[in-house]
């Protein structure tokens, strides 16, 4: 009998070891290149973030993350493009507080939900915008000139940002209801093309982050005026902000963050997060968003998910101060 029972106690291991070995094997994420999709043109503070990123995260996963731009809709078209997206690591989101926050109270039909529908992985940081002015459209130097020029041609001016629903916008429209200023909007695709606007005096005003700024303003092809946050920039330490110019209390920050599809593997989130931590801990890269004037953050996927759910609230009521829509 115990012959027996060695026999087919040996039979049972060959048949399980047969079995196994044809099982296809699981493949170790990831195995094939990830697609970092941005919701704003190339050339824009997004997208230099995103490029910074993807070539410190690459090395970590070993796999290319390749930057997809898909332009429009405050970064709506590339959130709702990701929130459809295969729960496979393989198509992730570099967010904003526009697509996140902010278009959740502009937009009727958004066709995303900013809580549910995505997998927090990190905050990454957040970016002061900078109120600008072309010198040969508006001659103030300060807020408070900038203020008295606007107030001296109502209706004539128009201030640009990188597109509707973006923090740079509603800063603009916050402006608007603080100071009592009369200035129509023109929404660009990105933070670029409404430098060039700018640059080439078509627009007079815009309100962008001020990291590809500073060259122009070094040649003085623009002029920095004030920026939105709380606390001056270390960018550009010398530009008061709008809260210390007269308009206590003002804050309108830029944040991104990477998000996924949700319902996403556990062991794909982990890595995704453990590759964005190491690479906001890495020296060159966190020098290099210091530069881009990024606060890095580096928050968990627990931190990020309560960060956009108070973000939503806080963002609507400037939505309804500024009296902002989609169509403005």
């Amino acid at each position: 009998m115990k012959r027996v029972g060695r026999l087919c106690a040996g039979l049972l291991s060959a048949m399980v070891a047969s079995w196994l070995s044809a099982m296809p094997a699981v493949a170790a994420y990831p195995e094939k290149p990830i697609t970092l999709v941005i919701g704003f043109a190339p050339g824009g503070p997004s997208d230099v973030m995103a490029r910074i990123l993807t070539k410190r995260m690459e090395e970590i996963l070993k796999q290319p993350v390749v930057v997809e731009n898909r332009a429009g809709a405050g970064g709506g078209i590339a959130a709702m493009a990701v929130a459809r997206a295969a729960p496979d690591g393989y198509t992730i989101l570099l967010a904003t507080g526009s697509s996140l926050a902010i278009n959740v109270s502009l937009y009727k039909n958004l066709g995303y939900d900013p809580e549910k529908d995505f997998e927090p992985i990190g905050l990454v940081g957040t970016q002061t915008n900078l109120l600008y002015v072309h010198p040969g459209s508006v001659p103030a130097k300060n807020l408070a000139e900038f203020v008295a020029f606007v107030k001296a041609n109502p209706g004539k001016l128009t201030f640009g940002s990188g597109g509707v629903g973006t923090p740079a916008h509603l800063a603009g429209e916050l402006l608007k209801v603080e100071a009592g200023l009369d200035m129509s909007h023109a929404p660009f695709r990105g933070t670029g093309q409404a430098l060039q606007s700018v640059i080439g005096g078509h627009v007079p005003v815009a309100f962008n982050p001020p990291a590809p700024l500073l060259p122009h303003l070094q040649s003085g092809a623009l002029r920095a005026i004030a920026v939105t946050t709380l606390t001056r920039t270390s960018a550009l330490p010398d530009v008061p902000t709008i809260a210390e110019s007269g308009y206590p209390g003002f804050d309108a920050a830029t944040w991104h963050a990477i998000v996924a599809p949700p319902n996403m593997p556990r062991d794909v989130s982990a890595t995704l997060h453990r590759a964005l931590k190491e690479t906001l801990n890495d020296p060159q890269s966190r020098k290099a968003l210091t530069d881009l004037g990024v606060d890095v953050v580096n928050s968990s996927p627990a931190e990020l998910s309560a960060y956009i759910k108070s973000e939503i609230p806080k963002w609507a009521r400037v939505v309804k101060a500024s009296g902002a829509t989609a169509g403005n």
